[in-house]
């Protein structure tokens, strides 16, 4: 038993505590929750099952909203010309140092550097000027799951690596304001699927001139607010507005007979979403993973008695089998290597949302026990209308994380009305500010000179947070 207890107590001791240091934690909870690993080249990582099944639930709730509202999935090169890149010199200025190139290819020497994929503007317009000549061709709606690499020199895992995974929305249209409903529209899809699926409250805004996009008209934002107080960009929608047309001549003929150039817009979102719901749902044992997108929402641990599986194991997978038929994401862990106790601790950590105990009580009186990730409480529930029960309960531990992370995020937001008040509220505590500020790029460069604070938004509701 002494034994069972210290290897129970390994799963803590091995995640460093939140307060302690959490930039630790983080990197311990991705890799003992098997999300991730480390490639073998500098700053690469290796999405492991768990974590690859998490970017799929992601990945398909995400994509299902961006088909209904009219786009379609199409895939552009991964390598992209020199001269083609270098066409825009905002745009190319704004990626340089982080781009990789491409010199040579088999045994020969190329003639033209090629950049791999850092994000796909220059290319997709490329294509965009062949394929879009009379405004019937309008609008262009076209979506891209790919991969792209940015050459950083400080990495971590889902936050910031070489390559991550990510979609790209690209969208050409005969008027700005066209674009802008389009590039406002896409921001209020990723903000229904985080605040929804992801339980991950945000904060929509745009950008200031210093901090939008490169080459971009306007930048919009989702701004979520982690454990630690330290905020995350989780995603960006900008209007481009003609400023690459004009680059690669992307020009229509309108309904007046007058040649124009289209507006257009860009939107994206990443893996570093998953990065976002370790930091702003785990705790101190782990992972806490929204049931929307949990690869496990339910998993059950059979207790046999005295190692009797035979006896138990058949009650378990009929249970699996049940939530499995109501749509659940369901799994029975029934390795007879491992004691209950451990298998609590392992689930807990991998952040699953309802753990289903089964005992040889619990058959005898046709139930279960329940116990949730984010709060502990266990429950004992019949076996009769057992799905429907689950169900409800996942439902309320998803509210629930959503209801904790947005009264956080509201405890940890400070007003200041002066730059006195400022500098003392950024001396004292993280968290998001919100402060008056006059418009004047150099008063902004002055406040994150002095103080390390960076603009992330000018909200677009006057009551947000």
């Amino acid at each position: 038993m002494p034994e069972q207890q210290d290897q129970e107590k390994e799963f803590v001791r091995e995640i460093t505590p939140q307060g302690t240091d959490f930039a630790q934690w983080y990197t311990d909870v991705v890799m003992k929750a098997e999300l991730v690993d480390y490639g073998p080249v500098r700053g690469t990582m290796v999405i492991k099952p768990y974590g690859f099944a998490l970017w799929e639930n992601i990945q398909q709730r995400l994509d299902r909203r961006i088909k209904d509202t009219g786009h379609q999935n199409a895939y552009f090169p991964l390598f992209i010309p020199e001269s083609l890149l270098q066409k825009e010199v905002e745009h190319v200025e704004g990626f340089a140092p982080e781009v990789a190139w491409v010199t040579r290819g088999g045994q020969e020497d190329l003639g033209e550097r090629l950049a791999v994929r850092p994000t796909s503007e220059t290319i997709i317009c490329q294509m965009y000027s062949k394929w879009i000549q009379s405004w019937r061709d309008l609008p262009v709606l076209i979506n891209q799951w790919a991969n792209v690499v940015r050459w950083e020199k400080a990495t971590r895992p889902f936050l910031r690596t070489l390559e991550f995974l990510w979609q790209e929305g690209h969208t050409a249209h005969r008027t700005e304001e066209e674009a802008e409903e389009e590039t406002l529209k896409m921001l209020g899809v990723y903000r229904e699927f985080m605040e929804t699926e992801l339980a991950l409250p945000v904060v929509v805004g745009r950008k200031s001139e210093a901090e939008k996009f490169a080459g971009a008209l306007r930048t919009y934002t989702l701004e979520s607010l982690m454990a630690d107080g330290r905020a995350l960009q989780a995603g960006t929608s900008h209007n481009l507005g003609q400023h690459f047309a004009r680059v690669f001549d992307i020009l229509f003929l309108d309904e007046d007979d007058q040649l124009k150039h289209v507006w257009q817009t860009s939107w994206g979102v990443s893996t570093r979403l998953i990065g976002a719901l370790v930091m702003c749902h785990g705790d101190d044992r782990g992972l806490v993973l929204p049931p929307a997108v949990a690869p496990h929402q339910v998993v059950i641990v059979p207790i046999p008695r005295k190692g009797d599986w035979e006896h138990i194991l058949p009650h378990a997978r009929a249970v699996e089998a049940e939530l499995k038929g109501a749509g659940l994401r369901v799994h029975t862990d029934g390795r007879p290597q491992y004691t209950p106790g451990w298998k609590f601790n392992e689930w807990e950590m991998r952040g699953v949302p309802v753990r289903l105990e089964i005992g040889p009580r619990d058959v005898e009186k046709n139930q279960v026990v329940l116990a949730r990730r984010d709060t502990g409480e266990k429950s004992f529930v019949p076996r009769t209308d057992l799905a429907a029960e689950v169900r409800s309960l996942l439902d309320s531990v998803q509210e629930g994380i959503y209801h904790r992370a947005a009264a956080r995020m509201v405890e940890m937001t400070a007003f200041s009305g002066n730059f006195e008040d400022f500098k003392e509220i950024m001396a004292d505590r993280r968290g998001f500010i919100k402060a008056p500020w006059c418009g004047d790029s150099a008063c902004e460069a002055s406040v994150k000179s002095d103080t390390g604070a960076t603009i992330r938004c000018i909200p677009l509701e006057a009551g947000a947070i």
